[in-house]
C-alpha cells in the first residue's frame, strides 16, 4: 500500500506543472541593514534647500502630535533626492519628526517603494503577476534583461538602468506592463519594449501610457456600451440601459 501511494505522488509530482514560468524570487530589496562604502551612518545626509521647503510644507500639513503622519512623504522625497534611501536619509528624517531610528526604519523596510541600495537612473519594474503574465511579461522580461545585460535586482555597470520583478502595479486591464520611475507603459509587446529601452539609452522621455493606440483602459476595438449622447432631464433612457 505504502509502495504504490508512493508511486502515486511521484507520479504526480513529474507530471505536476507550475503556474510560474521564472523561478521563485525573494524580494529584491535590502532588510537588514549592512555598513557598506555607499551606505553607513558616517555618510551625512541632508535635503537641498530647496527641499527644505518642501519639507516644511509637507509638515504643515500635518497637525500638532500627528507629525509622524509625515514620514512616508518625508522618505519619498529623501529618495527622490538621492536617487535610493540610504541609511543616513532615515536617520535625518528620524531626527526632523522627533522619532527613534528604529521606528523609521520599521517603515522604510516594510514598503518595497524605498529602495534600500543603490539603484540605476532608470528603475525598470516589471510586473509578472498573473494578468501581465498571461499577455506577455515574461517576453518583456526577456528583452529587458537582453537589451540591458543584468537579471532582475542587477543594476548597469554605468549605474543608469536598474530591473526588478514585481507584483501588481494596478495596470491589469493594460496588460502587459512595465513602471519607469514614475511613468506606466502599458500594452505592452516586445518591440514596444526595445523602443523604450532604446529612447531612455539616448537620454530620450518615450511617450507614457497603452502603446497599442488606446488613449486609457476603454475597449480596443472601440466602445460596446453607453455610445450615444446622455439623455436630456426627465425619464428617457439611453438605448443601451
Amino acid at each position: 500500500m505504502l509502495a504504490s501511494s508512493k508511486v502515486l505522488l511521484q507520479s504526480t509530482l513529474r507530471n505536476f506543472r507550475g503556474i510560474c514560468s521564472t523561478s521563485i524570487r525573494m524580494s529584491d530589496n535590502l532588510f537588514v541593514h549592512r555598513d557598506t562604502p555607499e551606505d553607513n551612518p558616517s555618510i551625512p545626509f541632508e535635503f537641498t534647500e530647496e527641499n527644505k521647503k518642501r519639507v516644511s510644507a509637507i509638515l504643515n500639513i500635518y497637525p500638532e502630535g500627528h507629525k509622524r503622519g509625515a514620514m512616508i512623504p518625508l522618505l519619498d522625497l529623501a529618495q527622490r533626492q538621492h536617487g535610493w534611501l540610504p541609511i543616513s536619509a532615515m536617520h535625518k528624517v528620524a531626527d526632523i519628526l522627533g522619532l527613534p531610528n528604529m521606528r523609521v526604519y520599521e517603515v522604510a523596510t516594510f514598503y518595497t517603494m524605498f529602495m534600500r541600495k543603490p539603484t540605476g537612473t532608470y528603475h525598470i519594474q516589471v510586473c509578472t503577476t498573473t494578468p501581465c503574465w498571461l499577455r506577455g511579461s515574461d517576453e518583456v522580461m526577456n528583452v529587458c534583461k537582453k537589451k540591458l545585460g543584468i537579471s532582475p535586482g542587477e543594476t548597469t555597470k554605468d549605474g543608469k538602468f536598474t530591473i526588478s520583478e514585481v507584483e501588481c502595479l494596478g495596470a491589469c486591464v493594460n496588460a502587459p506592463m512595465v513602471a519607469v520611475n514614475d511613468d506606466y507603459y502599458e500594452d505592452l509587446t516586445a518591440k514596444d519594449t526595445e523602443e523604450i529601452l532604446d529612447d531612455l539609452k539616448q537620454g530620450k522621455v518615450p511617450r507614457p501610457g497603452p502603446r497599442n493606440g488606446r488613449f486609457a483602459s476603454e475597449p480596443a476595438g472601440g466602445l460596446t456600451s453607453l455610445t450615444e449622447d446622455p439623455k436630456g432631464p426627465g425619464f428617457g433612457l439611453q438605448a443601451g440601459l
